[in-house]
Formats: C-alpha cells, structure tokens, sequence
C-alpha cells in the first residue's frame, strides 16, 4: 500500500462540492489531523443514497470550516447540529459564471448551426435516471417526444451512454442531436444561446437560473 508522502503538512485542506475526490480529500485531512474546508457545504437533497448526497453530509462532518452557498445551506447544517465553524459565503459557482461569461465559447453553437432561443440543452446522468431501465426509457422517450417540436442537444455523459448501450436503447434517440461531453466554456454558450434547459444536474440548474433560462429539472428534489 503507497504511502501519501507530503514535503511540508499544510495548513488547511480545501475542498468543494461532492465529488469522490471531495470526500477523499477530507478524509484524508481527518486522518492526518490537517482542519478542512469545505466549499458548497449544507447542500441537501434526495434521494438520501445517491453518491454526491453520501459525499456532501460525509464531508461536511469532518471539515472544520464550512463555506456556506445559501442560507438553506447554514439551516441544513443546523439541523445536524453542525454551527461551529459555518459561514454564509455565497455561491462561488456565480462568481465564476461572472468572471468567465466574457469567454464562454459559442464554436459548437456554431458548428452544429444553431439559432438562438430554437434548441433545448439536455444532460441526464444521475444513478437514480440511468440506472433503471424503465425510468431511462421514460426520459430517453420524452426527450423523443420533444424532439418533433424543436432541436434537443444532448452532450451525453459516459454513464448515461454506457447504460443506454447496454439497455439496447438507442434507437429512441434517432431524432435527439447527440455530442460529445463538452468543456465549461462550450457548454456555457451552449446554455446562453438555448431556450431552456434539461436536466438532473445540480451545477446546470444553477447556472441555467444565472442566465435567466427556464430548467425542467428530472429529480425528486433539487
């Protein structure tokens, strides 16, 4: 087994979001006793399995410092008994669609001859959504649907292609333009030129609220 062999033992371990990497990160903190910060922390959402909920509450309990998006965020954390250490920070996901809006980068807009406000921007990529056969032919169906009336965009996640693959379920795409996964600045001008968005990701809802698009949002709870 390797070991973690680190020059000089930092101050504080920063981690955001809910990702297996953040999760990873803090526990690497607790076990050697380094305070760690986490970024986006107080989120909350169903269903309580779902691997980002597992990272989010697992890390949160562990952190020492706890930066705070909403205000819902520091009454989640009340509710855990968790109120040493918590700071109503604001959303750094804005202040990066802020900075960055200048960049976003409209070169697939373009390729794919898009028209602004004619397409819908689609991602699906939740356990909960491709993980059971039923309720992934459900969404890969509607999106069909949709399709007839206007232009579905679909940058399609490797799970989400894997387990339409293996259900034998692309055949109900035929109609939905499907992409690569594309990079922040692609999909950000994707989003600015779209007229709504659909999707199971916390991060897309979000920013789709930023630049003032409509989201049909396929969880339970959001």
């Amino acid at each position: 087994m390797n070991e973690v062999v680190m020059k000089e033992k930092p101050e504080v371990i920063i981690v955001y979001g809910d990702t297996n990497t953040t999760v990873a990160g803090a526990l690497v903190g607790a076990k050697l006793k380094i305070p760690v910060a986490h970024v986006e922390a107080g989120i909350r959402q169903q269903p309580k399995d779902m691997p980002e909920e597992i990272n989010r509450v697992v890390t949160d309990h562990i952190s020492q410092y706890l930066f705070c998006p909403s205000e819902l965020a520091v009454k989640n954390l009340e509710k855990e008994n968790i109120r040493e250490g918590v700071y109503f920070v604001g959303d750094v996901m804005y202040d990066l669609y802020l900075k960055m809006r200048p960049y976003f980068d409209y070169k697939m807009v373009e390729k794919l001859g898009l028209k602004g406000n004619e397409y819908i921007l689609c991602t699906i990529h939740r356990d909960f959504n491709t993980d059971n056969p039923e309720k992934l032919k459900s969404i890969l169906s509607g999106l069909s649907q949709i399709a007839h009336e206007i232009r579905v965009i679909f940058p399609m996640h490797p799970r989400t292609k894997k387990m339409i693959n293996q259900f034998g379920l692309k055949f109900l795409l035929e109609n939905v333009t499907i992409i690569e996964p594309v990079d922040y600045l692609n999909i950000m001008g994707l989003l600015e030129k779209c007229f709504m968005v659909i999707t199971d990701s916390g991060g897309l809802q979000k920013e789709a609220y930023f630049a003032g698009k409509r989201a049909l949002v396929v969880m339970p709870d959001t």
